[in-house]
């Protein structure tokens, strides 16, 4: 479990007293009680089924709904009650959703805050428009929803639902990921506009017939098609997750057969991740980036075990069917549709800027932006890592690695976004392999500001033990990214190369 940072604890103590603002207007007598509790159970009801099991659930072994799935509810709230009469609706349902990821106290109540605000915002927005005229039961002489005038506070409400989550969870994000503003919030509120709109269509087709003779029972019926909608999407949830069990066996299935790399390829997810964090990439391109990171050597699989585990120079046959792994990687996966753009970094993560990289030659903007970025990830683990038969290079001695090659071999801009990010998060180093290997280097957590900027002079390795070349002057000799998986494989008779393209 990890541990809630400080400031995101201060953030969600901030928005529960928010919420708890919001809800006091409606704690005295004359507050319409059954509405209140016959909406909030109802919530309450719809989000209870993301906690059981029963038929086709999803490979977890839980229903496939999710917390949020009957934001319906609450809007329609918004629209038949008062402010805070509304804002209590979201309470008792977001308290007993499920929660995916501990700790889950904390995490029950940031929901709970979340939706209670969202909420009174909904109902104070409709209350500017003229919504309880507008649909009936204000007075001027309407007793039916005024068509389409309706429309105008329904909108309202459901854009400040929208902005209002939109705004909190990018400050959750930013909190507790200790993302940068503008990319803890960017995408929030496009991704949202356009399914918060048709729930805020289905709202009102709640509370207009909630407001009918034929009474609230009626406002259920709005419920069934959700539910189907519902049960649909996580048909597609269950095939993903499907899939991602499949990519975590392909990968045991790499570290398996290529000891000297063990962990690497989780290693890689993690930094490309950081990197698109700083590049301000959207959510759903970074999770595939990940994927990218992950699968980007599961080619070896195509490669013969006794060429990945040979333990002398390689032979230039050898490195031929070593250069192979990127294209078998990519028919391994052409499959998988939600793949999408990793499919392009796995084969062509060992392209170079220059054009002299593989499988294709790529050169300059050619090469897919994921590519980039992998190929920065893969250099930077590589020459980081201590394996079993060289030490791994501090952090500093890498960075400065990368920016000597940075517009021959990689992508500047990506090289500068690893730097932001380990000035920010920092990095830990490993062993990635079973046999016993030298002393390990120590962690730089987190990376001085000016590391990896020209001045700390790249370490060139060899031999075996991966000891410093002597009499070698600073940034010479083989460019970052030339090991076993970048191809050149070692040079001859002198061991291991000290590359960064490691095995």
């Amino acid at each position: 479990m990890r541990a809630i940072p400080v400031a995101a604890r201060v953030y969600i103590l901030g928005i529960a007293l928010c919420a708890a603002l919001c809800v006091r207007p409606a704690l005295r007598p004359d507050t319409s009680w059954g509405a209140v509790a016959l909406l909030a159970g109802l919530y309450a009801c719809c989000e209870l089924p993301a906690r059981c099991r029963c038929p086709g659930r999803s490979v977890s072994g839980s229903a496939p709904v999710v917390a949020g799935s009957f934001f319906p509810v609450l809007l329609a709230a918004a629209l038949l009650l008062p402010p805070a009469a509304a804002a209590l609706v979201a309470v008792p349902g977001a308290l007993l959703g499920r929660i995916e990821q501990r700790p889950s106290g904390a995490r029950r109540i940031w929901r709970a805050a979340q939706l209670t605000v969202a909420t009174w915002a909904a109902a104070r927005a409709q209350l500017l428009f003229g919504g309880p005229v507008a649909l009936g039961g204000g007075g001027y002489g309407l007793t039916t929803p005024d068509f389409p005038y309706v429309l105008l506070p329904t909108g309202a409400a459901a854009v400040a639902f929208c902005l209002v989550l939109s705004a909190l969870d990018g400050g959750i994000l930013a909190t507790a990921e200790r993302l940068p503003l503008r990319g803890a919030w960017h995408g929030l509120l496009a991704r949202s506009l356009a399914p918060l709109g048709a729930h805020g269509l289905a709202g009102l087709m709640m509370a207009v017939l909630w407001r009918s003779p034929f009474g609230p029972l009626s406002a259920l019926f709005v419920l069934l098609p959700m539910y189907i909608s519902c049960w649909v999407f996580a048909q597609y949830h269950r095939e993903r997750a499907a899939h991602q069990a499949t990519i975590r066996a392909l990968v045991q299935a790499v570290d398996i057969k290529d000891r000297y790399t063990r962990g690497h390829s989780e290693r890689v997810g993690h930094a490309s991740v950081m990197i698109a964090h700083e590049l301000g990439m959207e959510r759903e391109r970074i999770e595939v980036l990940r994927f990218a990171g992950i699968l980007h050597d599961v080619g070896k699989l195509g490669v013969p075990t006794r060429v990945l585990r040979k333990d002398g120079p390689l032979t230039p046959e050898e490195r031929r069917v070593i250069e192979l792994h990127p294209e078998y990687g990519h028919e391994m996966v052409r499959g998988i549709g939600f793949l999408g753009e990793a499919r392009s970094a796995i084969l062509h993560h060992h392209e170079r800027l220059d054009g002299t990289g593989y499988p294709c030659g790529l050169a300059g903007q050619r090469i897919p932006e994921f590519a980039r970025v992998v190929a920065v990830a893969d250099a930077f683990d590589a020459m980081t890592s201590t394996r079993s038969y060289r030490r791994g290079r501090p952090v500093p001695t890498a960075l400065a690695e990368l920016e000597r090659c940075a517009g021959t071999q990689f992508d500047p801009r990506v090289v500068r976004a690893l730097v932001r990010a380990l000035d920010r998060h920092g990095w830990q180093t490993v062993v990635t392999a079973d046999e016993a290997a030298p002393p390990p280097v120590p962690a730089v957590l987190p990376v001085p500001a000016t590391a990896g900027r020209g001045n700390v002079p790249p370490v060139r390795t060899s031999g075996v033990g991966g000891a410093p070349q002597a009499g070698r002057p600073a940034g010479t000799g083989r460019p970052a990214g030339t090991g076993r998986s970048g191809g050149s494989g070692r040079s001859g008779g002198s061991g291991r190369s000290g590359g960064s393209g490691g095995r």
